[in-house]
């Protein structure tokens, strides 16, 4: 199994989304690419703790590909708009990819600027492109939201 990690506004919907993907064997979502230790949700919503909601894909490469994993990432959220997604604003909603190899790293960047010359967004893509740091997994009522609670997605 490998892990993959990745930013894209509120963790409800994205999780909710690689969760449907197949090859995709677990989710948790949790915090990361800050610098406060053991950051709880309040924590994470003051802004002042430099991470962002993510999600850790625990996926079976023979099964999905980090390429396939990386599609998904693009279409769950706007990649053009800093540090907002919907109704949801500040920099713990930022769009960005933890890597944690130069395969990574390179898969990131090339399938960004592979969106970029598409012209599907009209506006620069934003989306940091960043290693992985210590993932901070977050209160349990926010694991599988949507599943707990029937919904299947947010409500904007």
């Amino acid at each position: 199994m490998e892990i993959a990690t990745f930013g894209a506004g509120c963790f409800w919907g994205v999780e909710a989304a690689f969760r449907e993907v197949e090859g995709v064997a677990s989710t948790r979502v949790g915090y990361t690419g800050g610098w406060f230790d053991n950051p709880t949700y309040t924590d994470v919503c003051s802004g002042r703790t430099g991470h962002a909601e993510s999600v850790e894909v625990t996926y079976d490469p023979a099964k999905v590909s980090y390429d396939q994993l990386l599609n998904v990432f693009w279409e769950v959220h706007d990649p053009t708009t800093l540090n907002r997604q919907g109704p949801d604003v500040g920099s713990q909603y930022r769009s960005v990819i933890f890597f944690r190899n130069s395969e990574e790293e390179e898969a990131a960047r090339a399938s960004k600027e592979k969106l970029q010359r598409s012209g599907k967004h009209s506006r620069e893509i934003v989306t940091e492109i960043t290693p992985a740091s210590q993932f901070w997994e977050a209160e349990d009522y926010h694991q599988q939201y949507f599943e707990k609670r029937g919904v299947t997605h947010c409500r904007v």
